[in-house]
């Protein structure tokens, strides 16, 4: 193809298809004027010119070199050298070029990929360049956040201690921080699988904790748990990993995404208290059980005495002791739990009647409230009736802790589909939602103002948390601030 050297191209139609292609210009290889000869609309846009102001005049007249511009070799000058002195098309994947912007007087940073491609005259020599350009700063301004971010995230890892990995799910991809290695004890440079991985976990973890929440994560899409594992050297370590899942649009299960933590020392930390807690309880178990014996045989020496001081004070002293006496079996609970010993004997019974021996024990040691439970129906269930009995107390003892006297405690027990559903019910201080998600947690005390002064370590419903899931159960509260609180547990009924 040959172009008219009075800057017009041949044939009308051929210009109108030219001026109205994305982001062309054509030059003539007049070195080092580089005339211009055509321009695409869109050209023009993109670069704040017009037709008229730049037909007929030299590339590097209407876009100056900048200094940094004469020794790269991506700059237009260059660019232009090579593409004639090769004969053949030069792509530039990016390169910046800043452009002037008149409506705010300044030059603004551009991001730009082209292609340059050689056009032969009539002798068969290069007469001109085609030079097609794509504004990319977008894209590069992304590329470059996804950079920093990427950095950022690799920085925090490092920080943190935390291991990164990603697992493909339909290729069976395994990707994973070079931290992962050093978490699972392995010399530098070892080639870690998920197989090679799970060989070093606990064989009761895996079973229990690994392919329990795995199959949970493909419901809800999120896995949290913390997991024993044994290094190469023997000694044991405990890691704590969370992540997500990634679905397609059928709903498949397409990538998982998550981080892994050494949580050895603080593991050791909390096997060393609930060892002491443990110790401690257990010897003050038995004290405590001879005080309540002596207070006891002494309220019956004296119950024919007329003075009231007297008997009341035992009474407000064994009441004290069966508060101290119920903590201290939580405590051994809570032993029992992290040592995995914390059983459930399941049997058979009519859990209505619990909850009104329950309710009955309660009142003996707290009268203070009225509290209302209306059933004429036997309702059956398989479970440990000791443990559910515990759940039970605790749901009433925070009741009776966190609302006004002059209010009743409501308790429902009914069967709701394959389930048999209890709830307790009161009209205190409520719980902020904030709080609502964190309640069912080891040691976790709501602040609160008003529960400022309240006894309690925050065990009680962590427990009861645990006692119910061991029997498949469902553990959960409905609040509002200042409105009461209602909580609940499910179990299977009668199975």
């Amino acid at each position: 193809m040959s172009v008219d050297t009075n800057y017009t191209l041949p044939g009308n139609i051929f210009q109108t298809i030219f001026e109205k292609s994305p982001g062309s210009i054509l030059v003539k290889t007049d070195l080092p004027r580089f005339t211009i000869l055509a321009a695409s609309d869109s050209y023009l846009r993109v670069t704040s010119t017009t037709r008229e102001a730049i037909l007929g005049k030299g590339f590097f007249e209407v876009f100056p070199d900048a200094e940094t511009q004469l020794i790269d070799e991506k700059a237009a000058r260059h660019v232009f050298t090579k593409v004639i002195n090769t004969g053949k098309i030069v792509d530039i994947p990016s390169y910046r070029y800043d452009v002037f912007n008149p409506d705010t007087g300044n030059r603004e940073l551009h991001h730009w990929s082209c292609s340059n491609v050689p056009i032969l005259g009539n002798d068969g020599e290069i007469a001109y360049i085609l030079n097609t350009i794509a504004d990319i700063t977008e894209e590069v301004k992304a590329k470059e956040n996804a950079m920093e971010s990427a950095s950022r995230l690799r920085l925090a890892t490092e920080v943190t201690g935390l291991a990164t990995w990603d697992i493909d799910l339909q290729h069976h991809g395994f990707y994973y921080s070079p931290r992962m290695v050093e978490i699972f004890g392995q010399p530098p440079g070892t080639v870690l699988t998920i197989g090679s991985m799970r060989s070093q976990m606990s064989a009761d973890d895996m079973q229990n904790i690994v392919r329990k929440s795995f199959k949970e994560a493909l419901i809800t899409g999120e896995h949290l748990y913390e997991i024993k594992i044994v290094w190469p050297d023997g000694s044991v370590h405990w890691i704590k990993t969370q992540g997500t899942i990634i679905f397609d649009g059928n709903k498949r299960a397409v990538r998982m995404l998550g981080t892994v933590l050494d949580i050895t020392e603080s593991k050791r930390d909390e096997i060393r208290k609930n060892d002491f807690i443990a110790m401690a309880s257990h010897e003050l178990k038995t004290p405590l059980t001879s005080l309540k014996t002596y207070i006891q045989l002494l309220a019956k020496k004296i119950s024919k005495s007329d003075d009231p001081f007297v008997s009341n004070a035992l009474a407000k002293a064994e009441n004290q002791v069966n508060k101290m006496s119920d903590l201290i079996y939580s405590f051994l609970d809570l032993s029992r739990l992290e040592a995995g010993k914390l059983s459930a004997k399941l049997q058979p019974f009519d859990i209505n009647k619990l909850i009104n021996e329950t309710i009955a024990d309660t009142n003996l040691v707290n009268n203070s409230h009225t509290i209302i439970f209306n059933s004429n129906e036997a309702i059956a269930v398989n479970a440990d009736r000791e443990r559910i009995g515990q759940v039970i107390s605790n749901f009433l003892g925070n009741a009776i802790k966190y609302s006004p006297k002059e209010y009743p405690i409501i308790v429902t027990c009914k069967i709701i589909g394959d389930s048999v559903q209890v709830a307790v019910t009161d009209y205190g201080i409520g719980i902020k939602q904030r709080d609502q998600e964190k309640l069912f947690q080891r040691f976790y005390r709501v602040e609160n103002e008003r529960a400022k002064n309240i006894s309690g370590f925050g065990i009680g419903l962590y427990l009861a948390s645990e006692i119910i899931q061991r029997h498949k159960g469902k553990i959960w509260v409905e609040s509002q601030e200042d409105a009461g609180s209602t909580f609940y547990f499910s179990l299977p009924v009668g199975s």
